[in-house]
């Protein structure tokens, strides 16, 4: 998109991989010749991170742990230029726990890309109370310079799209536990109108992730996390990125057995409903700033069925009230992970 970009990271070894892959996109992208040619001579290997003290952006994206990340933190924000923002690709971890040894703090901003970034429009935008409103009009004008979606968020565990997910990929394991098969329950949620189902997302998405994220979130919220992977995990069986996971990967595709029997009368129910219960609750609590965007980000970030508007227009569509009705029913039948928000009642009038 015409920017000057410096990659670092712990090694030549580990940047050298990054570029060619990048070499090898622009050139199958490029229509014009010399285009591919012109976009590598603007990334540019930077093992020592001298591109820090020149650049507007500064992005981190390192595995997800609050400490490693302030490390990082203090030995590039002194490198920093006054203005510039530093943004983290956090999925997970809330900004307040990052910012904490920042000397400017107002400075932190969230840019959680989603995987693959080149296919996936969208970029959360992550605001603090802390975040300047000049540093989030920067990151927002960035995210659109670089032709992706910005979808302004407020700093809180899982954000938008993982939060929502989370519930959406445990519910599929506990199925599986009570002996659904995979393919089974991938069926049913292709069959609602997903691009996928929760099992093979969870393999794309990597189970070593999931299982991160679901902790994170089971802390936070008191919900299950999603435990059955954990052995796999432990195993290097981390899913596609790995050759295997939940399903064994050839090619890059998932090799699927047929679904074996049929699914439980309420299983798309219990993967659809704790997704737009999730909704309302971010609406309620104002992490998103209305149900549209709710409803753009759940499409544009985890693929809810298109067709369907996303969540909230699903609950609209379908009715509130029945909606509320069901999730009674199936915390009656489940447990409290069914437990409808608080916010059902204000969203059936039109207050949220």
């Amino acid at each position: 998109r015409g920017f000057t970009v410096t990659r670092q990271d712990r090694s030549t070894e580990l940047v050298a991989p990054a570029l060619e892959r990048a070499r090898a996109f622009f050139e199958k992208r490029a229509r014009v010749p010399g285009k591919a040619a012109e976009a590598m001579a603007r990334l540019v290997a930077d093992v020592e991170g001298h591109g820090v003290e020149k650049a507007d952006v500064v992005i981190e994206a390192i595995f997800e742990d609050a400490a490693a990340k302030r490390d990082l933190y203090a030995q590039l924000e002194p490198r920093m230029r006054p203005g510039a923002i530093l943004a983290s690709n956090t999925s997970s971890i809330m900004l307040e726990d990052l910012a904490g040894a920042l000397a400017d703090p107002g400075r932190l901003v969230g840019l959680h890309f989603f995987n693959p970034v080149a296919q996936m429009p969208l970029v959360e935008v992550i605001e603090s109370a802390q975040t300047r409103p000049e540093a989030r009009a920067a990151a927002l004008a960035f995210t659109r310079a670089i032709d992706k979606l910005p979808l302004p968020c407020r700093s809180a565990p899982g954000f938008l799209v993982n939060r929502i997910l989370m519930p959406y990929l445990t519910e599929a394991m506990l199925a599986a536990q009570e002996g659904v098969a995979f393919a089974t329950i991938d069926r049913v949620a292709t069959d609602f109108g997903m691009p996928m189902g929760p099992i093979e997302l969870a393999d794309t998405v990597g189970l070593d992730v999931c299982l991160h994220v679901g902790r994170i979130l089971a802390s936070a919220f008191g919900r299950p996390a999603p435990e059955a992977v954990a052995e796999l995990v432990q195993s290097g069986k981390l899913g596609r990125k790995s050759g295997g996971g939940l399903y064994e990967w050839r090619d890059g595709k998932a090799v699927k057995p047929a679904a074996i029997g049929s699914a439980p009368e309420d299983l798309e129910d219990r993967l659809m409903l704790p997704m737009v219960n999730e909704a309302i609750a971010i609406l309620r609590e104002g992490v998103v700033a209305d149900a549209d965007l709710v409803d753009a980000g759940v499409i544009f970030g985890s693929g809810f069925a298109p067709f369907r508007g996303g969540p909230l227009q699903y609950a609209k569509s379908r009715g509130p009230a029945v909606v509320l009705e069901r999730l009674r029913e199936l915390e009656a039948r489940h447990g409290a992970r069914f437990r409808p928000d608080p916010g059902w009642d204000a969203f059936a009038r039109g207050a949220l």
